[in-house]
């Protein structure tokens, strides 16, 4: 009899285990898991342990790579924040939706500004509402806030599939933080301010000729150029004075809570946001997308990190920002959660060359590819690390070299939602799951278009056959000074004008042999060069043809501040506020 029994139990769990192998990967992946997405402002590539520093400490992001899978062709669609996370968030190529700029400015400049996401753009939170989940954005957003008037909210979050929000609606700057320089529209402050001091002194020159006689001018011509030089006057001043005002705040969805925000307990409000959101909400399913302020500038780092790494404060403020993304992953481990949520860890582009101050490098690393944040060609600006974790379902320890873009994130999380894409408009992303699984050994990704704002400076072709990866620059910065790797001394590298060449035929490269693209291609010394350029070109008439014109959301009206859409909490122009209160503990 025991023997009976004991044959009994063990056929019984023998059947279950075989069971598990056979449908438990199947149930666990057609569960609807949680989804944690992490997004780092500025950071390169090159930053990261696990994908070559050995300096700078990551090992929460590591650890993330080592029990789930790396991507090492992780392409932003956008070489700039605004633009690459309007394509991360509704899965398309910003020009598609408004949000590729035309002109010198690429990225929203004033939370006064009328442009901003579109409200017919359909992002991945807004399908997961419909999925049941709830869903939170804590942090950076950056695609615009109002409209029309200053509380109409037509481009925040909540308007756009986020039931909580809690962080900065536009982007940290030098100007959030005291005794730093002006960052934001340098150039435009300074003409400002010149034009002020041409018309002062024409005023005082007018005036002291009419009260001696010498000029014969009416003092009604002086009154108006007094008032033109007011004008100017008060509009340098307002694009200097009031910056941290009325563009560093934080909210709590639509409500200010600090105004200006003060920079040495934002860390501790973000993660304190973070955990209580997983908190509330850990019986799940719930999308949590956590949008780094770090390691944009000023790199303010809290005096737990100052000093603690090998890279000044750029270093200090990445092994900060790992240590937040370890807390979070921490509570995921005490709540019971880490085997049912997919977590995703990316940048929105990559390192800012140009970032400086002295010979100090305030910007990101971007490994062995060339250029950075700004240049929507070269491989520095827009390939980026790119790392998922969710066990027993993502193999452990897996690298995967194919391409992929960040825009694939919208059809990912929305199958694993359960949802269905929308069918009224283009979707660029790719479902990840196949290549992911190892189900699919090539990305689904054939052409992948490279832009800088609405101007399209390379393709690259992932030629399946043959394992190449062709890339062809028909645009590319003129770096400054020449042959300095970024564009020194102007911030940012332009995407039109004087400060680009154009290349007839491209530059072509294979990345698969050559991924730092320094030795350019030709006719002489590639046998498919013709072949490779016309099927890039063909590529190319097909994506127009899919291409239709919609508004401008980074046009110069749009972009330009607006008083009548400025957020404020108190009285205007001063906006001062501070409802978070004293009690905060530092962390």
């Amino acid at each position: 009899v025991i023997l009976l029994c004991f044959r009994r139990c063990f056929l019984r769990a023998l059947t279950s285990c075989l069971l598990w192998n056979t449908f438990g990967l199947s149930t666990a992946e057609n569960s609807k898991p949680n989804l944690l997405l992490f997004l780092a402002d500025d950071l390169g590539i090159g930053d990261v342990g696990c994908y070559g520093n050995n300096t700078i400490r990551t090992p929460n992001i590591d650890r993330l790579a080592r029990e789930g899978v790396k991507l090492t062709q992780h392409i932003a669609a956008a070489p700039l924040c605004t633009p690459s996370r309007a394509a991360f968030l509704t899965g398309r190529y910003p020009i598609r939706s408004g949000m590729a700029s035309s002109n010198r400015y690429r990225a929203l400049q004033w939370n006064a500004g009328s442009g901003g996401l579109p409200a017919n753009e359909t992002t991945f939170a807004r399908l997961l509402q419909q999925q049941g989940y709830t869903t939170g954005l804590i942090g950076k957003w950056h695609q615009g806030i109002n409209c029309e008037s200053f509380n109409d909210h037509c481009h925040h979050p909540l308007n756009h599939g986020f039931d909580y929000f809690y962080g900065m609606p536009f982007t940290l700057l030098n100007n959030c933080q005291e005794n730093k320089p002006p960052e934001l529209d340098v150039a435009l402050q300074a003409k400002l301010w010149l034009y002020s001091q041409i018309i002062t002194l024409a005023v005082l020159t007018l005036a002291a000729g009419r009260l001696t006689g010498l000029i014969s001018i009416r003092w009604k011509i002086i009154a108006c150029f007094t008032l033109v030089g007011c004008l100017f006057f008060i509009s340098w001043y307002s694009s200097y004075g009031f910056v941290q005002h009325w563009n560093c705040i934080l909210m709590r969805n639509h409500d200010i809570t600090e105004q200006p925000m003060r920079l040495e307990r934002t860390v501790s409000l973000m993660l304190k946001e973070a955990e209580s959101f997983i908190k509330r909400n850990r019986h799940g399913p719930f999308l949590l997308f956590v949008s780094f302020l770090h390691v944009h500038t000023p790199l303010f780092t809290t005096a737990k990190f100052i000093g603690k790494s090998h890279h000044g404060l750029y270093g200090d403020n990445v092994e900060e920002m790992d240590w937040m993304v370890g807390k979070i992953l921490d509570l995921l481990d005490k709540e019971g959660l880490k085997n049912h949520t997919f977590t995703y860890f990316a940048s929105d582009h990559g390192g800012h060359l140009e970032a400086q101050d002295g010979s100090a490098q305030l910007g990101g690393w971007n490994g062995i590819y060339k250029g950075g944040k700004g240049m929507g060609g070269w491989e520095g600006g827009i390939r980026v690390p790119g790392v998922l974790r969710w066990p027993g379902v993502l193999p452990a320890g897996t690298v995967i070299d194919e391409p992929t873009s960040l825009m694939d994130i919208y059809p990912t999380v929305v199958h694993l939602a359960g949802g269905i894409l929308p069918q009224d408009r283009v979707i660029d992303g790719r479902n990840l799951m196949p290549l992911l699984q190892g189900r699919s050994q090539k990305s689904e990704h054939e052409f992948l278009f490279h832009y800088c704002g609405s101007y399209l400076h390379a393709v690259r072709w992932h030629q399946k056959d043959s394992g190449a990866i062709w890339k062809a620059h028909y645009v590319t910065p003129n770096f400054h000074p020449l042959g300095a790797g970024a564009c020194y001394g102007k911030g940012i590298c332009p995407c039109f004008g004087e400060g680009v060449t154009h290349h007839d035929p491209p530059l072509l490269f294979d990345l698969s042999r050559d991924p730092s693209e320094a030795q350019p291609l030709s006719a002489d010394t590639e046998p498919l060069f013709d072949t490779v350029i016309r099927q890039i070109g063909r590529a190319i008439e097909e994506h127009h043809r899919t291409l239709s014109p919609v508004p401008q959301q980074l046009s110069l009206y749009n972009i330009i501040w607006k008083p009548w859409l400025q957020p404020c909490c108190g009285t205007f122009p001063f906006c001062w506020c501070d409802k978070e209160g004293d009690s905060t503990q530092m962390l």
